[in-house]
């Protein structure tokens, strides 16, 4: 089993893990490429490698859809290859035994990730075996896989593919899944994390699991991850949950760094409605990139490219866009630029010679005016009006019959007005997040709102103590005072 080394293919690793493992399959192992040492893909001296070790089939996860070159070199050394991936076919698909992918053929929902697939599969050969009366699966309990899902929804908020349609159900199930897992590795990071695991919410998966999943990759060895959702020995499962968060707690911090560095450059480089901004710094490390450009692409629209350079010393990215237009589109418009790209509408990842570098900024800004793109995320844009009296549980309750939430399907918006503005407190590391006390200026009543990682400027109208003001905010759980509290979007002026 051959996967990626994110939060996608990890769990899809370990989706088939536990498929093989339950119908009494043990000739088979998890391997993992290292983030820095050989990026993504389908490598061939990994290849060489898994031959020289006697195997003969692999099985990709969230990976494969274009590596024809890889499969056919598996081919020549005696291995079959079996592709599951859900990236867009940019090119012929590689000739190998099958290749499983949504957006191939007429598949009714296209927009599944790579451990969803991996699923399928998992899904489709129980079925084959028990319509063939073999043994392995007829002992297998009718309906045993749906104890997968908790990897599938884990992986579908973690790769930001859209929740909508199949991902919807998926993320909803998995989600029950995961409030019952009985996974070591989930209790372990729950415990130390301090999340109720029988209320765990799309939210907790994208801010407190995933980051430790992924940190795993960004800072250690993937198999790190891997190992923890797999283990069954909670012993094992604790040192490995909080050896994740100390290598979270480090990426964190040097994030933090290239986050406040790249802000420096952009407001030096660029204009506020500045379509496509590419900065990049050869001791920024590609495998956080991805988190930075996020951070950037928070405070705008657009796109957002950051790139580095990795342990090998080939320079690598990441982008991030509003999807105001689709990367993938952006990357092949501007195909010529890269010396490899891949990814999805929200986010891709490239390599580039270290002479287009230069003039990558120009190339991408070039091909997205070609794509003629359009600023489609207005901060002023919102769902529905509500006073501050009417931020309620009956109404957090309401509104949480339409989750999960998440790409597609974002977090109703409220505009909030008749307020004051009563106090306004910078916190965290570096003051980075903002909070403010607000009270209606009609029946005094009163809530809280934060925003990480913004400041006062950062709202279309600054927030001031004993000022009128009107918000734009979503209802959030209060984890650190419990109950409610708003979550900002942006700031107006009064109306």
């Amino acid at each position: 089993v051959y996967a990626d080394f994110d939060c996608d293919g990890i769990p899809g690793a370990a989706v088939l893990s536990d498929f093989f493992t339950k119908i009494g399959h043990a000739n088979f192992e998890v391997y993992l490429p290292h983030r820095d040492r050989e990026g993504y893909g389908l490598h061939k001296d990994a290849i060489r490698e898994l031959a020289e070790r006697g195997t003969t089939l692999i099985i990709t996860v969230d990976v494969g859809t274009n590596a024809q070159e890889p499969v056919r070199y598996a081919r020549e050394l005696g291995i079959d290859t079996i592709v599951t991936d859900h990236h867009e076919i940019t090119g012929a698909l590689p000739d190998c035994v099958a290749v499983l992918n949504p957006k191939l053929g007429s598949y009714p929902f296209r927009e599944l990730c790579g451990a969803a697939v991996a699923f399928k599969l998992a899904q489709a050969l129980i079925i084959e075996g028990k319509r063939m009366n073999m043994p392995r699966f007829t002992a297998t309990p009718t309906g045993w896989e749906k104890w997968l899902l908790d990897m599938v929804a884990i992986a579908t908020v973690a790769d930001m593919v859209p929740l909508v349609g199949e991902n919807r159900a998926l993320v909803h199930f998995g989600l029950k899944v995961l409030q019952k897992s009985q996974r070591a590795g989930i209790a372990a990071l729950c415990d130390r994390l301090r999340l109720r695991r029988s209320s765990l919410t799309e939210d907790e998966i994208a801010f407190s699991i995933a980051p430790r999943i992924n940190a795993a990759s960004r800072m250690d060895e993937p198999d790190l991850a891997f190992q923890l959702l797999t283990t069954t020995d909670s012993n094992e499962a604790d040192k490995l949950a909080a050896h994740l968060e100390s290598l979270n707690a480090r990426r964190k911090s040097v994030v933090a760094g290239v986050v406040k560095q790249a802000r420096r450059n952009v407001s030096a480089r660029y204009t506020q409605d500045a379509r496509v901004v590419v900065l990049g710094d050869p001791e920024w490390k590609p495998a956080l990139l991805g988190l930075a450009a996020n951070s950037i692409l928070a405070e705008r629209s657009g796109i957002v490219c950051l790139w580095g350079r990795d342990a090998t010393g080939r320079l690598k990215g990441s982008c991030r866009s509003d999807g105001s237009v689709s990367i993938t589109e952006l990357f092949s418009n501007a195909s010529d630029a890269f010396e490899e790209y891949g990814g999805h509408a929200f986010s891709g990842g490239f390599s580039v010679s270290h002479e287009s570098v230069h003039t990558l900024g120009e190339t991408l800004s070039r091909a997205a005016e070609a794509l003629e793109l359009s600023k489609t995320r207005d901060a002023r844009e919102h769902d529905a009006l509500a006073t501050l009296p009417e931020i309620s549980s009956a109404l957090f309750g309401e509104v949480s019959r339409l989750a999960p939430f998440g790409i597609g399907n974002p977090k109703p918006v409220f505009q909030v007005c008749d307020i004051i503005v009563t106090g306004v407190r910078r916190f965290g590391r570096d003051s980075a997040h903002i909070e403010l006390q607000l009270e209606c200026r009609r029946t005094g009543s009163r809530a809280r709102a934060f925003d990480f990682f913004r400041s006062p400027e950062g709202f279309t109208h600054a927030p001031a103590e004993g000022k009128e003001t009107r918000i734009l905010a979503t209802i959030e759980r209060d984890s650190y005072r419990g109950g409610l509290a708003l979550r900002l979007v942006d700031m107006l002026k009064p109306a």
